[in-house]
């Protein structure tokens, strides 16, 4: 095993959407993951932006300092994408390096700790690209990586079925939710489909459509109870584990919960184990559960219902989606919605007995996904643990 600098093993690329023929455009978060961009691109030249194909690696050298680390992903899409020209695109050039291997040693966080050593300029601390060339890095024989690798997959593998399988869970309940409450297929007491069956329906002058007998038109503030998040100062952050688990945005998101980043000893709004939790900025209306008490900052609301339907409310939220879609073509360049805006948002209300029974049918669903989601996280505990073993 030697030490040998990143930059004998890599190459810029840079290559232009000088055509115009790709319009999916991706950024990487803090957390490593390729997300599209939340940027406004209407008018924008995106010939001008660089293209991304499979097996190339796209990172932000800025803000390294402020972040902890560095935004670095490896692409592994099929169909190529367009990013920043703000990032830069390499990819490796040098057969003794697996570029799988190197993607794991991008993910520790001895990695990151030695970028901010290398970062300058300021409190945000930017890296050159020469200075990110300088970084060492451990290089065991081509045999010797792969074998790492496939160690590696093992547990990442795991991760990937039992996200496969919160994935299918969230889909069979989004497809109930849709039959009972946007079709008003509920069972009725015969257990036959309301409306099919002859269900009485009655007109609503406020929706302008017909729902269900006992139903009414509403507010979702009120089902509903929501808190806008507000960040705490800067200097109660860290990343030690000290506080409380803080999230100031979405960056944080995942499919169904977010993953603990930062730290704060110092929490102002907290979301409560189970509340949905919201994005108000662009964009507007991605949502996630709190998997335990968390610190919330002014990029998040947080949703809890005030009937202790929290599955119903969760999966309205999701049906929702297309309305909060609207806020995010508001403004010159980012999207928003305030707390009335989001009191105001209209929606059914069916009967209690009704929200009722389908939170007792769903939360199950909801449980298996938690359930799995904790066996991810013990997961990705143990793979971040043995990952330093591995390189070392």
């Amino acid at each position: 095993m030697a030490f040998r600098k990143l930059g004998e093993f890599i190459k810029l690329v840079d290559i232009r959407n000088s055509e115009g023929n790709i319009s999916n455009l991706l950024g990487v978060s803090i957390s490593k993951e390729f997300m599209p961009s939340v940027a406004n691109i209407i008018g924008t030249d995106l010939t001008k932006y660089k293209i991304i194909s499979k097996g190339q690696f796209a990172c932000s050298l800025m803000q390294v300092s402020r972040d902890g680390g560095i935004a670095i992903s490896l692409y592994k899409n099929a169909e190529s994408a367009i990013m920043s020209p703000a990032y830069f695109i390499f990819e490796v050039s040098n057969s003794q390096l697996n570029s799988d291997y190197l993607e794991l040693i991008f993910n520790t966080s001895e990695f990151d700790r030695a970028a901010t050593f290398y970062a300058v300029g300021g409190v945000r601390g930017t890296l050159t690209w020469n200075d990110f060339c300088k970084m060492k890095i451990n290089v065991p024989d081509i045999a010797e990586q792969e074998r790492v690798v496939k160690i590696y997959n093992v547990i990442n593998n795991r991760i990937k079925i039992l996200n496969a399988l919160n994935k299918n869970l969230e889909e069979q309940a989004q497809t109930i939710f849709k039959h009972w409450f946007i079709d008003f297929e509920f069972p009725n007491e015969e257990g036959q489909p309301y409306k099919s069956s002859g269900g009485k329906m009655i007109w609503n002058e406020e929706l302008q459509k017909e729902i269900p007998e006992g139903w009414k038109s509403g507010k979702l503030g009120d089902i509903a109870e929501i808190k806008m998040g507000q960040s705490p100062k800067g200097e109660t952050y860290n990343q030690n584990c000290e506080g409380i688990i803080f999230f100031q945005g979405r960056s944080e998101f995942g499919f169904r919960f977010p993953t603990p980043k930062i730290y704060t000893t110092n929490p102002i709004k907290i979301a409560k184990k189970n509340d949905i939790l919201m994005s108000v900025r662009a964009p507007v209306g991605d949502l996630n559960v709190a998997y335990e008490d968390s610190c919330i900052g002014r990029g998040l609301a947080s949703i809890r219902s005030k009937c202790q339907c929290q599955s119903f409310i969760l999966y309205t939220m999701f049906s929702l989606k297309n309305t909060l879609n609207l806020f995010n073509k508001e403004g010159t360049i980012f999207g928003s919605i305030n707390m009335q805006d989001l009191n105001n948002i209209s929606c059914n209300i069916p009967t209690i007995d009704l929200m009722n029974c389908f939170e007792k049918n769903i939360c199950k669903f909801d449980k298996l996904i938690r359930d799995n989601q904790s066996e991810i996280f013990s997961l990705i505990s143990m793979r971040d643990l043995l990952l330093p073993k591995l390189l070392s």
